[in-house]
């Protein structure tokens, strides 16, 4: 999942794109509105976390950006005032979801999970092919009911290829997908990824290379 965080207040921000990464999230940081307004142009998240009260364009102007784009990304709106009247107004601005500051951080890591299902087409809740399982949820991988244990970019790549219905998927996109924006497009990261990840995931080979295309991950169907 990619997501963007919109907030002014440094420290915050740093702490919550940490917090993320460590749930397996590929995230960015926008310090003032105008940023996350490029940033936000330029990038399809699946969720972009943004504080109401911002420098440059305001949270409220970046929000109605974001939805009138006609994109799928879903906004999680944050705000020091958490009165009905706030909530209110900033979901009748476009915003999916709105939390109040101070927050307790498994509950925005919960919120900003169900946006990005909802950003996404429909998914089972556990994904399957042939004898391999991934449950997004409980961040579980089994082959054969066997559990396999895979790092955080590991296990991204093979929900985003799994995720796909039997589609191929480009490098480019496992890489926007999984990755950060300091991710740098001309290295071999992709490739090393998926390698290590056919080593995991054992014989017969689950993923297969689609040449000039990318990779792809046959439905179970």
């Amino acid at each position: 999942m990619r997501v963007l965080v919109v907030e002014d207040e440094a420290p915050l921000a740093e702490a919550v794109a940490r917090g993320l990464r460590r749930e397996g999230m590929a995230v960015d940081v926008a310090l003032d509105g105008d940023t996350g307004h490029e940033k936000s142009s330029i990038t399809r998240y699946d969720v972009v976390v943004l504080d109401r009260d911002l420098p440059g364009m305001p949270g409220d102007d970046l929000c109605a950006a974001i939805v009138g784009g006609g994109g799928t990304t879903r906004v999680l709106m944050l705000t020091a005032s958490g009165t009905l009247e706030d909530k209110v107004d900033g979901l009748s601005r476009g915003a999916d979801d709105y939390l109040a500051k101070p927050f307790d951080f498994p509950e925005l890591v919960a919120r900003v999970r169900a946006l990005g299902r909802r950003s996404a087409p429909a998914v089972p809740p556990v994904l399957v092919a042939g004898d391999v399982a991934l449950d997004p949820a409980r961040r579980t991988v089994t082959r054969a009911a066997s559990p396999v244990e895979l790092t955080r970019k590991e296990f991204g790549v093979l929900e985003v290829l799994m995720g796909a219905g039997g589609a191929v998927v480009s490098s480019e996109e496992l890489l926007e997908r999984v990755w950060d924006e300091n991710a740098d497009p001309f290295t071999t990261t992709v490739r090393v990824t998926v390698m290590t990840l056919r080593k995991k995931l054992g014989e017969p080979g689950v993923i297969e290379t689609v040449v000039g295309a990318g990779y792809r991950v046959p439905s179970a169907g």
